[in-house]
């Protein structure tokens, strides 16, 4: 019998959380509440894990470059999209938008509620135009985050799978690296 992949992103949140100190509300049993929970948390997560890797320093950034924050907010609300979209097999469609807020408060935890607004809207803005960009390399990291984003759910949540999740860093690493690229010769 298959797991059904709400399932395996609930899997994937419990082997997550485990590598954490993060402090996490209970599931509810609501699969529905509780996958977009672990979605988001997934998501941030990842992101948090990248922007790590590229020893990257959100702290110094609110003061240099505060817009790269919203570049960190459009990384993990793109992966937060792919996370879900596999959901609507199972009839469960969480909202991005809210998905965003949730997500932009555990990046952003330590700023004001009006700077972590500033971070999620100017996020959202950058996720339209990287959705909708046409652009060769730009159609490239979108489908290399979508396998990226996959790979990262079956190896977190099959066995069987050649590759463990951590291994899979360096790769979001990049393909954050590659947006922040991207939104700085823009400046």
């Amino acid at each position: 019998m298959t797991t059904p992949y709400s399932q395996r992103l609930l899997d994937l949140y419990t082997a997550c959380l485990a590598e954490t100190d993060a402090e996490t509300a209970e599931l509810t049993g609501d699969t529905e509440q509780d996958v977009f929970a672990a979605a988001t948390f997934i998501a941030a997560y990842l992101t948090l894990k990248a922007v790590r890797h590229l020893g990257r320093s959100p702290r110094e950034e609110r003061q240099a470059d505060f817009d790269m924050l919203g570049v960190y907010q459009c990384f993990a609300g793109m992966t937060f999209i792919i996370l879900t979209l596999p959901l609507k097999n199972e009839d469960i469609v969480p909202d991005v938008v809210q998905g965003a807020a949730v997500i932009g408060k555990a990046l952003f935890y330590e700023l004001s509620d009006e700077a972590c607004l500033e971070c999620i809207e100017s996020g959202l803005r950058k996720l339209e135009l990287i959705g909708k960009a046409e652009q060769d390399y730009l159609v490239q990291f979108r489908e290399d985050l979508d396998r990226a984003t996959i790979a990262f759910v079956i190896a977190g949540t099959d066995e069987s799978s050649p590759v463990r999740p951590a291994e899979l860093v360096p790769v979001f690493a990049a393909l954050l690296n590659i947006l922040c690229e991207t939104f700085s010769r823009d400046n």
